[in-house]
C-alpha cells in the first residue's frame, strides 16, 4: 500500500489515477481547487485517505494545500497533475499568464520545496515543452506580448527542467517527468488523439511500482517508455538559473 497525494484530482486525468490507484488498494490524497468543486468528487472522497483544498493559482493557497498535506502525514509518492492552458479566447477574461505560470509551475514548485519530503515525485509535462524558451527572459511576461501556446509550452519545459533538478539535488527521491499525450480530458478537448487510459497509467506506474523499470530517476516519460526531452531541460545550467528565478518569483528555496 503506497499514500499517494494528487493534485488537480476532481477530473480528469487526476481523477483517473486516483480512481485507479484508489481500486488497487492506495491511500491516495485527493485536491480539488475550491471546496465547491470538491463536491464534485462525490463517491470517490468517501474512499479517499483524505481532500486539501487550495487554489494553486495562488502562493498563500499552494501553501496552505502543502501545510494540509502535511497534517495528513509523509506521502509516499506525489503526482504534480494540475496544469492549465489559457486560450486567446479566455485572455480577455482570465490573467493567463500569472495563471499558467502558478498552476503549471510555480505551484509544484512551491509543493515540492514545502512538502514533507516523499520517496518519489512525478511532474506532468507535456510533449510541447520542446517549444519552450530556454532564454529565462521575462519568465511572468510583464514584457511580451501574450500567447497562450508560448506560455504554455515554456512552463512545460520549465517543470520538466525541475524534474531533472530535483533528481540531481535529491538522490534519495525518485524524481521523473511525464508527457501523458494529447488526451479527451476537459482541457485536452474532445478531437484529442491519444489514448486516455494510457494517459494516465505512466505516473500511476511510476508512484507505486516496484518494478526495476519504474525505481529511476530523472526520466522523461511517454507511455512507459523513457523518451529524449529537450536538451534545456537535462542542462544542469539552466536548471540552475530556473531555480535561481523561481526562488525570487516565490521567495522560498529548494532546500
Amino acid at each position: 500500500m503506497t499514500r499517494v497525494f494528487i493534485t488537480g484530482s476532481v477530473d480528469g486525468l487526476g481523477r483517473a489515477a486516483a480512481h485507479r490507484l484508489i481500486g488497487a488498494g492506495h491511500q491516495v490524497v485527493l485536491h480539488a481547487r475550491s471546496a465547491t468543486r470538491a463536491a464534485d468528487l462525490g463517491e470517490l472522497a468517501k474512499r479517499a485517505a483524505g481532500v486539501v483544498i487550495g487554489d494553486l493559482s495562488s502562493a498563500r493557497e499552494t501553501r496552505d494545500v502543502a501545510d494540509q498535506v502535511n497534517e495528513l502525514g509523509v506521502m509516499d509518492a506525489v503526482i504534480h497533475n494540475a496544469g492549465v492552458y489559457t486560450s486567446a479566447q479566455r485572455v480577455a477574461t482570465t490573467d493567463g499568464h500569472a495563471q499558467t505560470l502558478a498552476v503549471n509551475v510555480l505551484a509544484p514548485y512551491l509543493l515540492t520545496a514545502t512538502l514533507r519530503r516523499p520517496a518519489r515525485l512525478i511532474y506532468l509535462s507535456s510533449g510541447m515543452h520542446r517549444g519552450g524558451d530556454a532564454s529565462l527572459r521575462d519568465l511572468d511576461w510583464t514584457a511580451r506580448r501574450w500567447s497562450w501556446m508560448q506560455a504554455y509550452s515554456d512552463s512545460k519545459l520549465f517543470v520538466t527542467a525541475l524534474t531533472f533538478a530535483v533528481a540531481r539535488a535529491w538522490p534519495e527521491v525518485l524524481s521523473n517527468a511525464v508527457d501523458p499525450g494529447w488526451v479527451p480530458t476537459k482541457m485536452g478537448g474532445p478531437g484529442a488523439s491519444d489514448d486516455l487510459e494510457l494517459g494516465h497509467r505512466t505516473q500511476e506506474w511510476l508512484a507505486t511500482s516496484d518494478d526495476p523499470e519504474a525505481l529511476v530517476t530523472g526520466g522523461y516519460w511517454f507511455h512507459q517508455r523513457r523518451q529524449t526531452p529537450a536538451a534545456a531541460a537535462e542542462d544542469a545550467d539552466f536548471q540552475n538559473r530556473l531555480l535561481e528565478e523561481l526562488a525570487r518569483l516565490t521567495g522560498v528555496r529548494l532546500p
